[in-house]
């Protein structure tokens, strides 16, 4: 499970990352909402605190729910009822008052996880005009040539066909294929490499100043 953690307390902070981390969950964290932003591609669920040093996090929620539907769970030492129905009236899935056991904490994280991705199985096929991906059998195909990728290659593949038409920015691209920010040079040895398997015409077009699309007419 990949949690982006927003949290301002850096005691709380290392001691969450290394409590998920043991259980074998891989974890982003940071006080910073602009940051956790740039995070949300790559997040399955987020932890959320209602303080933050830049704003609150009801305000950082509000973004969250505007741009993604990730379950997320909110933090608080604030215990008033009305601080939490205000949490889940503006869109948070769980709230747990501090303090709180990290075993509930990861009960609760699971059971999100569990009701997001009930009845999501991984398609069988991404298609999009002459493209085909499979992503059990890590094959692809453009018309009937099959098509020879480096996993990255094929990841990257496997983004554009999730969302095609959709422009996506050099970080989400980061964030789906690598679960971070690399050297962007990186990314564009792997992003020609797909060019040149995919062949003509180029369907991975550059939008100036914004990223990436897939689009063929």
């Amino acid at each position: 499970m990949r949690v982006l953690l927003v949290e301002d307390d850096p005691g709380v902070r290392e001691a969450l990352e290394l409590g998920l981390a043991l259980e074998g969950h891989e974890v982003r964290s940071t006080e910073s909402p602009k940051e956790a932003l740039s995070l949300l591609p790559w997040a399955e669920v987020v932890v959320l605190d209602v303080l933050l040093p830049e704003g609150d996090g009801f305000s950082l929620l509000k973004e969250i729910r505007a741009r993604s539907e990730v379950p997320v769970l909110m933090l608080t030492a604030l215990d008033a009822v009305e601080w939490r129905v205000k949490g889940l009236k503006e869109g948070a899935d769980d709230y747990l008052v501090k303090p709180y056991s990290l075993s509930e904490l990861l009960a609760r994280l699971e059971a999100l996880w569990r009701r997001a991705h009930r009845g999501k199985e991984a398609p069988e096929v991404l298609a999009y005009k002459d493209l085909r991906l499979y992503p059990r059998r890590m094959e692809a195909f453009r018309g009937e040539r099959r098509l020879s990728l480096p996993p990255k290659a094929f990841l990257l593949l496997k983004a554009f066909l999730e969302s095609p038409e959709e422009v996506l920015s050099k970080e989400a691209l980061m964030l789906r294929v690598w679960g971070e920010e690399v050297d962007p040079a990186t990314l564009e040895v792997h992003l020609s490499l797909l060019r040149k398997a995919l062949g003509e015409p180029n369907p991975i077009q550059t939008v100036r100043g914004y990223g990436y699309r897939l689009f063929l007419p």
